[in-house]
């Protein structure tokens, strides 16, 4: 059982399978999830790969298999999963085993319509985009993005638009969605400028990803800001931040006066140890897991984050994980130290963070927001935290708002587990939309 918190990666669960005359496409449901299994036919027998529809993910290599007709077994190394299965007239019928899961899976040939996501701008734009870049000198990295305008020509308000945790490009893509070009296509239309960019590492931006953390980040926020500050076009500027890009508004506004307001979407409140908790025993919760089994995986969770927030030095930490993982007496302790330490310098600033430390600095007008159904980021345990360090503060222009309905990803849903966010049409709730753009124009001039 993987003894870390749920993320995108953690909740993909995939198949992959063989038999005779299997070429072409197939797909099954494992759970509430889609999966899609491509077989191509070579001289030296089959190219396997597995696509999970509703999690964005494309092309996963099937590691080995052997097919016996019926039988066959299957390996996918990059989730650590099995199957064992047999064609049965047109059909694929077997057992998906990952960790310590076993589920019943049937694929079917056919293929998976893709899901539509109508708020989707199409062209012509009827306002001006540029592709721009602009330097974090610091870091020695250049940051490649786009900036819309109402018009070519004029004076506007601007938002910076700030990714959530993940490597994400300018649009925020994830599981088929783009949230960041809805919110940047309806603030242009509404007379707000908006500049959204590729994180460092990612598509167009260079820098090293994986040696980052939320500090880093945040300087590049700072480049934004001073690249806007060139603009003659720009006024106001204002930051907005999706989830660990909540976190690190605050960072930024309570260091640099240039930010005239910020927006936090479903941003946190709670250090990240404790967030990372609640999150895990939501989820799972969502999935069916026993509470025995929740409780089980979260302790075992606190146990390590609890050494990672008491030490500074990584060979301490992983020799102290290292140790309480033997203790524990399950699975390899040196491959559940490497799966904790992987995204390091990341993850030891997350779990140790206190986002009131900022917050208790911010003088701007801040809007906190959160969807009722969110899992991830839970309003119940944040909201009332961001509130309680804006008002120790001083800060008189705060609005907090929780909507009915809403997940994580502010689309309206079902239970907000994340195995819903890429059936869903919606990339951004309209009303969220409305809202945001009415709370940024009362407060810059227009």
């Amino acid at each position: 059982m993987k003894k870390i918190t749920i993320t995108f990666l953690t909740l993909l669960i995939a198949i992959a399978g063989i038999a005779q005359d299997i070429s072409g496409s197939w797909n099954g449901k494992l759970g509430p999830l889609r999966v899609v299994l491509n077989i191509q036919k070579s001289d030296t027998g089959y190219n396997v790969t597995l696509d999970s529809p509703d999690q964005g993910a494309k092309g996963i290599p099937v590691s080995e298999f052997t097919y016996n007709n019926p039988d066959m077994h299957l390996k996918i190394d990059a989730i650590h999963a099995a199957y064992t299965g047999e064609y049965k007239t047109d059909s694929l019928t077997g057992t998906f085993t990952q960790g310590s899961k076993t589920l019943p899976l049937t694929f079917v040939r056919g293929t998976v319509e893709p899901v539509k996501h109508p708020q989707e701008p199409t062209l012509p734009l009827p306002y001006y985009s540029e592709d721009v870049t602009f330097e974090n000198s610091q870091a020695h990295i250049t940051l490649a993005g786009t900036l819309t305008l109402p018009k070519k020509t004029g004076s506007y308000p601007a938002v910076i638009l700030i990714t959530g945790s993940g490597q994400q490009n300018r649009d925020e893509e994830l599981l088929g969605h783009k949230p960041f070009l809805i919110i940047s296509d309806y603030l242009t239309r509404q007379g707000i400028a908006v500049l959204r960019y590729d994180d460092r590492g990612v598509a167009k931006s260079t820098g090293d990803f994986k040696s980052a953390n939320s500090l880093d980040f945040a300087n590049d926020v700072e480049s934004a800001i001073a690249y806007l500050k060139t603009r003659k076009e720009i006024k106001q500027i204002g930051l907005m931040g999706h989830s660990e890009g909540g976190l690190i508004a605050p960072i930024v506004a309570a260091r640099n006066k240039n930010v005239a307001f910020i927006v936090m979407l479903a941003g946190t409140g709670i250090r990240g140890d404790e967030l990372l908790l609640k999150q895990t025993a939501l989820i799972l919760h969502a999935q069916g897991t026993p509470d025995s089994a929740i409780t089980k995986i979260n302790t075992t969770n606190k146990g390590a984050f609890d050494i990672i927030v008491n030490n500074d030095d990584d060979s301490t930490i992983k020799r102290d994980l290292t140790s309480y993982y033997k203790q524990l007496g399950e699975g390899n302790p040196e491959e559940e130290v490497k799966e904790m330490m992987r995204p390091w310098p990341w993850i030891k600033f997350f779990i140790k963070y206190d986002p009131t430390t900022s917050l208790r600095k911010v003088h701007c007008p801040v809007l906190a927001v959160n969807g009722e159904k969110d899992l991830q980021v839970p309003p119940k345990d944040n909201l009332p935290k961001i509130a309680a360090a804006l008002k120790e503060a001083g800060n008189k222009d705060v609005t907090i708002k929780e909507y009915e309905g809403l997940n994580h990803l502010f689309q309206e849903c079902k239970t907000g587990s994340p195995t819903e966010y890429a059936r869903i049409e919606q990339t951004f709730s309209p009303l969220v939309l409305e809202d945001i753009t009415k709370w940024i124009k009362i407060r810059t001039v227009h």
